[in-house]
């Protein structure tokens, strides 16, 4: 488990990691900007929720088909120059949507090729960033948990920003311009990444065999193969693979057609959006602090049930902007905890050569539903309206997160494998788990991050 943390020698270097926490930062605030900006541009243009869910569906899908076969791809190319190519990428086709729109030749399809670009390349980006964050920790004289858990803090604080922002920014300078601000941030991100990760080994290209199709299926094997083998951690996928699902269908079509019809409108959605996302930044500050003291499976589902499905149930029942305002801070709060303690257990069973490979695979099987989320959520809300909608979804969120409490694999969150902690090689630490899946109906940015826990091995 994880050691206490002592203050850094002389010859530790925090920069590397202040720059991806950095870069993370602006990052994420943008995408933010444009998980309000594009659901309600879309509205604004169409006034249709089925078609805010097929951008949904465009966006997300790309980022599953990316996750799938991103690991051995980053390692060959290097987790640095992936990065600053992602981000510069999702610049250009972000700001596209703006412009294409003020010279007056923006289509609907246009828009949809638009956001799948930008979903296919920004998936790579945030994997190459987050497997580095081990070796950037062990570089700055921090422990894992600690890391993790300032990762998801700056990460859930510049969600809360950007989310605030917007729903001023759309009610006094429209979609367009909020979309614009986006990728000017993807820009910023690329060069902080750019200048403050020069030099990091772990960031730069692998030496691995030469590139050949049979190598590649290989090693792509290799990342399913260590997911299917560890039970633990194919339950934490298949559970976060439904969750997201649902929360996606909440931040791109359910909430923000919530706030159109029964709130205040942006403003209203920026200021939920931000509560959430400021809760869970609080959330996660107190589980970097204290949450060692507490059972990792415990916290984790009785932090799952609060964030989840009270949200759905108070938005279709309950009028008002307060209560689900509240609803949505003790959710947040809740939801500051999970990413802190997933990240901690996947990177304690992962062997480090493994890292970006598994991580690929996870992240594939996590957002593997998000493209259905949304498409599913714009065409019942057409066909059933809102609240029968928000109930739905509600009551599959809360079938899939008593899985912590139901299935026996889960109980490994507590342990670190022996083999892992001696330094095995991946095969014997892939054999340390039971070969046995987890048979659970269970269960997050992107993409842009949902407005839900969304949390992502």
């Amino acid at each position: 488990m994880s050691r206490r943390e002592a203050a850094p020698a002389p010859g530790f270097d925090r920069r590397p990691l202040a720059a991806v926490l950095a870069a993370n930062t602006v990052s994420i605030a943008g995408s933010s900007l444009t998980l309000i900006g594009v659901p309600w541009f879309v509205l604004q243009t169409t006034g249709s929720a089925g078609r805010a869910g097929i951008v949904a569906f465009c966006a997300t899908l790309p980022v599953v088909i990316a996750a799938v076969v991103v690991g051995p791809v980053i390692d060959r190319l290097g987790r640095r120059r992936v990065s600053i190519a992602s981000d510069l990428v999702c610049a250009v086709a972000v700001a596209a949507v703006p412009l294409l729109h003020f010279a007056g030749v923006l289509e609907f399809w246009m828009l949809c090729v638009l956001m799948a670009l930008s979903g296919l390349v920004h998936t790579p980006g945030l994997t190459a960033r987050s497997v580095l964050v081990p070796d950037l920790a062990e570089r700055a004289g921090t422990t894992m948990p600690r890391a993790a858990s300032l990762l998801d803090a700056v990460s859930r604080g510049a969600r809360m920003l950007g989310a605030a922002l917007a729903g001023v920014l759309i009610a006094f300078l429209g979609a367009e311009t909020v979309l614009l601000l986006d990728a000017a941030t993807f820009a910023v991100s690329a060069a902080l990444i750019a200048a403050g990760v020069r030099g990091v080994r772990a960031a730069e290209p692998q030496r691995l065999a030469p590139v050949s199709v049979k190598r590649y299926r290989t090693e792509l094997r290799e990342g399913y193969a260590f997911l299917v083998r560890t039970r633990l951690l194919l339950g934490i996928t298949v559970m976060v693979m439904i969750t997201n699902g649902i929360d996606q269908g909440w931040s791109a079509v359910l909430l923000p057609v919530h706030a159109r019809e029964n709130l205040g409108g942006p403003t209203d959605l920026g200021l939920l959006t931000a509560v959430f996302g400021g809760c869970a930044l609080l959330g996660a500050l107190l589980y970097g602090a204290f949450g060692d003291r507490f059972p990792r499976r415990v916290v984790f589902a009785v932090a799952f049930l609060i964030c989840g499905a009270p949200r759905y149930v108070v938005g279709a029942l309950v009028d008002g902007t307060v209560p689900l305002a509240v609803t949505m801070a003790a959710g947040g709060l809740a939801a500051g905890v999970l990413n802190p303690i997933l990240t901690t257990v996947i990177f304690e069973w992962v062997p480090a050569e493994l890292r970006s490979r598994v991580s690929g695979v996870t992240m594939a099987g996590v957002e593997m539903t998000m493209p259905l989320g949304g498409l599913a959520a714009g065409l019942l809300v057409d066909r059933a309206g809102l609240g029968h909608a928000m109930l739905a979804f509600g009551g599959i969120y809360l079938l899939a997160t008593l899985s912590p409490l139901v299935f026996p694999a889960w109980r490994d969150m507590e342990r670190v494998p022996e083999r892992h902690r001696a330094g095995g090689t991946s095969d014997e630490i892939a054999g340390a788990a039971p070969a046995a899946g987890v048979s659970s109906p269970g269960p997050s940015r992107p993409s842009p991050a949902p407005a839900g826990p969304t949390p992502r091995p």
